[in-house]
């Protein structure tokens, strides 16, 4: 938690390059990415506004963070309670926690298809898709047929509402073009060489 915090006050540090506050924003999101780093990024980039030449607007540095920073503030009570009452259970013996951490994330495999809306509103139900038993996506709870999405290693299950994963089957044939076709689109994500569009619903 230290670490997110540091780098947040360098993304808001004017001082700096655009450079390094570019940066910190990425160190903030290893710390932290409700979708994954890359699909987090996406999102942020876009609702941010991110241009491709972060200088050209420093201040979309500070809205992501601070984005990122009102999602975390959703999610931070849970693992401070959640904590303090794992150390009562490790005073009184138990070895395996119960109930499990509450995770912060709901992978979104595909960079460029995840969740809308903000973080912070999106946030409660990423915690509560544990506790989901319905038929429905556990995030959105759309009762959507899946869609299919593979990276070239495996073929991933995706919410077609909202991208979350929901399955995934390795690939029986290492397929090396949809790997350099994935990792390329992702290059052009982070320069900001992509436009920020949600992918069509199947």
């Amino acid at each position: 938690m230290t670490s997110f915090a540091t780098h947040r006050r360098k993304v808001h540090d004017g001082a700096l390059p655009a450079h390094r506050r570019m940066s910190a924003l990425r160190t903030c999101l290893t710390e932290f990415a409700p979708y994954g780093f890359r699909a987090t990024f996406h999102h942020l980039r876009g609702s941010a506004g991110i241009p491709r030449n972060p200088a050209h607007d420093p201040d979309s540095l500070v809205r992501a963070v601070e984005e990122l920073q009102a999602a975390r503030e959703v999610w931070v009570p849970g693992i401070l309670a959640w904590q303090e009452a794992r150390r009562v259970q490790k005073r009184a013996g138990v070895r395996r926690p119960d109930p499990p951490a509450p995770q912060p994330r709901a992978w979104c495999p595909n960079p460029e298809f995840h969740p809308l809306g903000p973080l912070a509103e999106v946030m409660p139900r990423v915690l509560r898709a544990r506790e989901y038993a319905g038929r429905g996506c556990p995030v959105c709870e759309a009762d959507h047929s899946a869609v299919s999405w593979s990276d070239g290693h495996g073929v991933h299950r995706l919410c077609a509402h909202c991208g979350v994963q929901l399955g995934w089957t390795p690939q029986a044939v290492d397929d090396v073009h949809r790997r350099s076709a994935c990792a390329s689109r992702w290059r052009a994500v982070w320069r900001g060489d992509a436009e920020w569009e949600r992918p069509p619903r199947a």
